[in-house]
């Protein structure tokens, strides 16, 4: 069977359901080959697929393990997804947020690899916070806490995990029908009602234009809504990074000062937007979704009163050679300044710096004096001269 739906697609002809699900089946069970695997991922690749086969591929991968059921709770039942970015904290602020307005949002998340930022690394910063719970624990925290943010569990959409490593090894990662599946098999698994998609796009995002982001953006609302679950997207700019902290600690500190409203505008404004209520700005700004967060944090083994992991590191300015005004503060070149400095990961198997990272000081728009700080490298000995070098290619002025 596995040969028959090998060449179809080779061919380019459409797969029906049941030939996926029987192919995803096959993929973690053993049964079809890594070679087989492998083929069939280079040939969705180039010939792509339609949305009825996109949304029978992503529930066979939704399928493939348990199903996060959340019985006898009132719902709804929502997330967000990122497709990544620079300085993306936005999960930090949003989950209590959404809480504290009524909603229920479970959470799952994963790590950063290259020049973006991981919600899960961040998170660990805090002393104690685990990623790993059980599904009793994650049923008794939603139920108290009305949130929380963890890891995917083994049970949670196996074909993903098989299936992304291999995308790696084949170089099949940019393939709109396989991001979406991959995406959506692992929110379709949390027992959700609603899904808000932050489709990133810019310099410092996987889609580099607005028009690839766009499509990737359509695609997904089509296949979410195919698979029952109410699915939009907000379309936001990366050419710059989100907020004024990269780097895990750095940034848990700047969603927290979010949290009690004091946070930067634009991190407040996209966390607002994403969420879609009238009355999320106010209860923002009140500080209330704070405790809400602090409750997830001690449900999850975090101290929220220690000192994050990672103190003690040594700060360097960058500082500006002339005066001008800010006309770029590229988010890729800064991302990767934080990745020198130890804050990102090239393998998911290596650990990250909590502590390093980068405070940005100049945005686009802002003026610079001769001398001015644009950015702080926060640092512990590793990767400095490069991670400053990136950072002076990053900025650009006029005068």
């Amino acid at each position: 069977m596995i040969d028959q739906i090998l060449e179809a697609k080779r061919e380019g002809q459409a797969l029906d359901s049941e030939q996926i699900q029987r192919a995803v089946n096959g993929i973690v069970d053993g049964s079809v080959t890594r070679a087989q695997a492998a083929a069939l991922l280079s040939f969705i690749f180039l010939n792509g697929m339609d949305v009825d086969e996109t949304v029978a591929l992503t529930e066979a991968m939704a399928n493939s393990g348990d199903r996060l059921q959340w019985l006898g709770m009132p719902g709804p039942f929502v997330d967000k997804h990122s497709t990544g970015g620079v300085g993306d904290k936005v999960s930090l602020v949003l989950a209590p947020l959404w809480a504290e307005l009524g909603s229920r949002v479970p959470m799952i998340s994963g790590r950063g690899l290259g020049h973006t930022g991981g919600t899960l690394d961040k998170l660990e910063s805090i002393p104690g916070y685990r990623t790993d719970l059980d599904t009793d624990s994650l049923n008794r925290l939603l139920g108290d806490v009305g949130c929380f943010i963890s890891g995917q569990t083994a049970e949670l959409a196996p074909a993903d995990r098989m299936l992304y490593a291999l995308r790696n090894e084949t170089s099949t990662v940019p393939s709109i029908p396989l991001i979406t599946a991959s995406i959506l098999s692992k929110k379709l698994a949390e027992g959700i009602d609603e899904l808000v998609l932050d489709v990133k796009w810019g310099s410092g995002a996987f889609m580099k234009t607005h028009a690839a982001a766009s499509r990737l953006a359509d695609m997904l609302c089509r296949v979410g809504r195919g698979a029952g679950v109410l699915t939009r997207a907000v379309l936001t700019d990366m050419n710059q990074p989100l907020g004024r902290t990269v780097g895990n600690a750095l940034e848990v500190k700047e969603a927290i000062a979010c949290l009690k409203g004091e946070g930067p505008g634009d991190l407040a404004t996209l966390t607002c937007d994403l969420i879609g209520d009238p009355r999320a700005r106010s209860v923002l700004a009140s500080g209330a979704a704070y405790e809400r967060f602090c409750r997830m944090v001690h449900g999850q083994g975090g101290d929220i009163e220690a000192e994050l992991l990672g103190a003690g590191c040594e700060s360097v300015d960058v500082l500006a050679e002339s005066a001008g005004t800010v006309t770029a503060a590229d988010a890729y070149g800064i991302g990767r300044a934080a990745f020198q400095l130890g804050a990102g990961r090239s393998r998911a198997d290596q650990d990250v710096h909590p502590g390093v990272g980068i405070v940005v000081h100049r945005k686009v728009g802002e003026a610079v004096s001769k001398g001015d700080p644009l950015a702080t490298l926060v640092h512990a000995g590793q990767g400095l001269e490069s991670a400053r070098q990136l950072v002076i290619d990053s900025y650009t002025l006029s005068s």
